[in-house]
């Protein structure tokens, strides 16, 4: 199972919003204190809608107690600065990937221990970045289909016509 890990989420929508991808997608979600808002609030769940009773989450008082309770894991962290892109690197069915706070992103001082580890989507021009939901959901994705979308429906059906 992949793993989507939010370092100090700030705007609780954003969580929300990626926690209802997380389920939609079988993907545990991980987040690192402090966090922006209580994940009690109103605003994560309307974002999250029904969804977030079913979310696999995990919460940790900092970045130690992340690496502390998470030993052995791989972890990609997504960042503005990496000198690769998302699409570079195989992504292990039972990865991490990590993105920083709204404001600021991963902080340097981690990112720096972890070169090789460290992917971007690009952009055109001085755009600072993406929306976080955006930026989850498009490394997520890739993840997902580098490792063939297993168990998820990969076949739409109409609700009242038929296909020709």
């Amino acid at each position: 199972m992949l793993n989507i890990v939010l370092f100090e989420p700030e705007i609780p929508a954003n969580t929300g919003n990626i926690g209802r991808t997380c389920v939609a997608t079988g993907t545990r979600l991980h987040l690192i204190e402090p966090l922006g808002f209580r994940l009690n609030e109103k605003a994560i769940k309307r974002a999250g809608m029904d969804y977030w009773d079913d979310l696999d989450v995990t919460t940790y008082i900092d970045f130690e107690d992340f690496l502390e309770k998470n030993p052995e894991a791989k972890i990609y962290m997504a960042t503005t600065k990496a000198p690769k892109v998302y699409t570079d690197v195989q992504y292990e069915p039972d990865c991490y990937i990590m993105f920083g706070k709204e404001s600021a992103g991963i902080p340097e001082e981690i990112l720096v221990k972890h070169k090789e580890d460290c992917v971007r989507i690009p952009m055109i021009g001085d755009i600072r970045s993406l929306n976080l939901g955006n930026s989850v959901a498009i490394v997520l994705y890739e993840a997902l289909r580098q490792n063939g979308f297993v168990n998820m429906n990969k076949e739409g059906h109409l609700h009242r016509l038929e296909w020709e």
